[in-house]
């Protein structure tokens, strides 16, 4: 069985440096760190993670903390992709990824966010699609545990945010340039992200010279086929009624299309709609969706990276509030009028 003094001799370099290109160092060149994997591989090295630990430090384990109000867990489009940059991000550093909850016991004591990434030893946190105000999550944000947080800004920790002003307004600025004058928006409950996006919607119109009736704008959830569906009825049924109807994301749409045959209208023909995300399933459904769509891969990367440099590097790391733009999908669901 090949050790690491046999990798070393066959590279040509020492044993503290193959050491560290193994253990993914930053002060190891790329080349380097590929040169000795190589030999690694060729050799069936594997190096022992406990054995690892205990040189480093570090367990190389990455929490993430995600649970969506509506329970859909990874099939929850939009959260799915953002784990996935994360997952192939933190992989191609060297670090695995465990799921902290807090449905573990210990004996009758169910665990704290805080309790579990202890017990689970992960070097860091990362923090999506929850609650962020409930008294766990802000003991994680406050404690020493290495955090980023996505979609939700705190002073103290690093946040990895969607432009969501920018987006809905580009997305509104489509739908008026197309000639809508009488649109709705049926949006998600309350939370930084539909703050931000309920009022970019309404700054957008008010710039636009175009007024907001209030009965255009209806609570729903996201990824709430039902509630959407009840929601755009109501919009319908009004004397008044919207041209144009933005959802609260592209799955909840779904709900609002049956609304709308149910009614014996047509899309775009005779109401249109616009979603939001730019999942894959809006690029499928007929008429193709028009929506926005929020760059998920370099999101989830980009918190990869922003956790692993706190980790590694934390005297030289400083809290960072990243913005990343999505992408106007113009598809064929709003008319021009």
């Amino acid at each position: 069985m090949a050790n690491i003094k046999d990798i070393a001799a066959k590279c040509g370099l020492s044993v503290s440096t193959v050491s560290k290109a193994l253990n993914s160092y930053s002060d190891v060149s790329n080349s380097t760190k590929q040169r000795v994997l190589k030999v690694a591989e060729e050799f069936g090295y594997f190096p022992n993670s406990l054995a690892r630990a205990l040189k480093t430090n570090r367990t190389y384990n990455l929490g993430v903390l995600f649970t969506d109000e509506a329970n859909s867990g990874l099939t929850q489009d939009y959260f799915a992709a953002v784990l996935n940059g994360f997952k192939e991000e933190a992989e191609s550093r060297s670090y695995d990824i465990t799921f902290i909850n807090h449905n573990m016991n210990v004996g009758s004591h169910p665990m704290s966010y805080l309790e579990h990434c202890k017990y689970r030893n992960v070097d860091g946190v990362c923090i999506a699609c929850v609650n962020f105000l409930q008294p766990e999550v802000l003991e994680l944000i406050n404690g020493s545990l290495p955090v980023v947080t996505i979609d939700h800004i705190f002073n103290n920790r690093t946040s990895i945010n969607s432009n969501n002003v920018a987006g809905m307004r580009d997305l509104v600025t489509y739908i008026y340039q197309m000639g809508h004058r009488k649109i709705a928006y049926v949006h998600g409950k309350k939370s930084a992200v539909t703050e931000q996006r309920v009022t970019s919607f309404c700054r957008a119109l008010m710039e636009l010279g175009v007024e907001v009736p209030p009965e255009y704008l209806v609570l729903s959830a996201y990824r709430d086929t039902q509630t959407t569906r009840d929601c755009v009825r109501k919009l319908l049924e009004l004397p008044n009624r919207p041209t144009c109807i933005v959802m609260p994301d592209d799955y909840a749409a779904l709900g609002g299309i049956e609304a709308i045959e149910a009614a014996g209208l047509k899309i775009p023909e005779d109401v249109s709609i616009a979603g939001y995300d730019g999942i894959a399933l809006s690029q499928v459904i007929k008429p193709q969706l028009t929506t926005l769509q929020q760059d998920t891969d370099s999101m989830g990367r980009e918190a990869a990276r922003r956790l692993i440099a706190q980790i590694e590097n934390p005297l030289t790391t400083i809290v960072e509030s990243v913005t990343l733009t999505g992408t106007l999908i113009r598809g064929q669901s709003v008319a021009e009028i």
